[in-house]
């Protein structure tokens, strides 16, 4: 752990931590579930498809907002506002699930009481990321902000493996596949009752900055972005979408991080299909396949990519090389093993993809704006889980290999257009 300085201790920094950790593996919980839910609800894919985009959009949308007000308000209560929309909105899916899963209601409506209730998720839970930031960015010295600050983003990755891999033990015997839900949001309140009586209490602080995050999705490992912009000043300079600079690299990390989220958000309906199993019976296998992926994505990140020292081009062209060839893969396997490989070998290349797309665009600018381009990539991190997840379920529909062969013929694209247009 970052050796953190007396005014912010150590145990600061762990509950921190395990308010990251908490919100990460909760979400990433549900989403590995909703599409044995589905199924058991007899609900057509695009539904599910829509509840992945409507949380993302309103995360993104609500996340810049919050990080500003963080400032003003201070950093510990905006913490605990993001904890309060995720229990509240955890405890809410969970009672719509059961509500639906029981009989008690007809499934649509059940699932639209859902739907409403990730909203409050995604509006108030993009609360806690920026502040957390901010408040270990306060109480660590410049020279130690950097490792800590990449050590509190770590929790996002680390409960996107957590989050699948502990929802089939939490299918409890009553309410089966709204378990998950409520465990999490169980676990959620006594991470919100310990930060309220441990964290110390803070005011308006403008020294320091935490950074809108996107939300945690599977597939959405962290990629930095937001580390960087909370390091750099705010400066009230523009940049352009289109500047020539920039342009190349948000076009390859958009067309990454699309294929990405066609992938990982589909893989749950194609392991049910693919492997014939039932909705409660796939869970666990669902879980096996999301977490091979998860830590095979990090142990790029935090592995692999510090001991090959590539630059950001390379890291892109063969992020973009070996996720194509996982997304073929995915598309013909035809049982546990070759699914889980498959799924791990495109994560590992989104693993390179993602922190080369965003210390590229990084080294394409100047120090003045390096707030200001961590900004632009943390929304196209967050733009993707908006529209991919609907295109790539809706392909689905049509036929299961569709979303992943699209997905690998458009990453070896990519990694033609990053081999002939993205500076060395």
């Amino acid at each position: 752990m970052a050796s953190l300085n007396m005014s912010g201790t150590r145990r600061d920094f762990a509950l921190l931590f395990l308010v990251m950790l908490t919100i990460a593996a909760g979400n990433t919980a549900l989403q590995s579930v909703l599409p044995a839910i589905g199924r058991l609800l007899a609900l057509p894919d695009a539904v599910i498809a829509l509840t992945f985009s409507f949380s993302a959009l309103v995360w993104a949308l609500a996340a810049p907002g919050w990080a500003r007000r963080s400032d003003r308000q201070g950093r510990k209560r905006m913490v605990l506002t993001g904890l309060i929309g995720f229990v509240i909105s955890l405890l809410l899916c969970a009672l719509a699930l059961t509500a639906g899963i029981s009989g008690w209601a007809a499934a649509l409506p059940a699932f639209a009481g859902f739907i409403a209730a990730r909203m409050i998720y995604g509006f108030l839970g993009a609360a806690a990321p920026p502040a957390a930031q901010a408040l270990v960015a306060s109480r660590t010295s410049r020279a130690e902000r950097t490792n800590a600050l990449t050590l509190l983003a770590s929790a996002f990755g680390l409960g996107t493996i957590l989050g699948p891999a502990l929802a089939p033990f939490f299918m409890l015997p009553v309410v089966g596949l709204a378990g998950p839900a409520y465990i999490f949001a169980l676990m959620g309140a006594v991470v919100l009752v310990a930060t309220w009586r441990l964290l110390p209490d803070d005011g308006p602080d403008m020294r320091v900055h935490g950074a809108a995050t996107a939300e945690p999705s599977i597939g959405g490992e962290p990629s930095g972005a937001s580390v960087i912009a909370a390091l750099n000043e705010q400066t009230s300079e523009r940049l352009r979408w289109t500047d020539p600079r920039l342009l190349p690299w948000m076009i390859s990390g958009l067309v990454a991080g699309h294929a990405q989220a066609m992938a990982g958000q589909a893989i749950g309906f194609l392991v049910m299909d693919r492997l014939e199993l039932p909705p409660i019976a796939a869970q666990p296998v669902i879980g096996v396949v999301l977490m091979a992926g998860a830590a095979a994505a990090l142990l790029a990140q935090w592995g692999i990519i510090p001991r090959l020292r590539l630059g950001p081009r390379a890291m892109v062209i063969w992020g973009a090389l070996i996720a194509a060839a996982g997304c073929a893969m995915i598309a013909s396997a035809s049982d546990i093993h070759g699914l889980a490989v498959a799924f791990a070998l495109a994560s590992l290349g989104f693993g390179f993809l993602r922190p080369g797309f965003t210390a590229g665009a990084s080294l394409a600018v100047g120090t003045r704006e390096q707030g200001l381009v961590a900004g632009r990539v943390t929304s196209i991190n967050g733009a993707v889980f908006v529209l991919g997840p609907s295109i790539g379920i809706g392909l689905y529909q049509i036929a299961p290999p569709i979303p992943y062969l699209l997905a690998a013929g458009a990453l070896l694209l990519n990694a033609a257009y990053a081999a002939r247009r993205l500076q060395r």
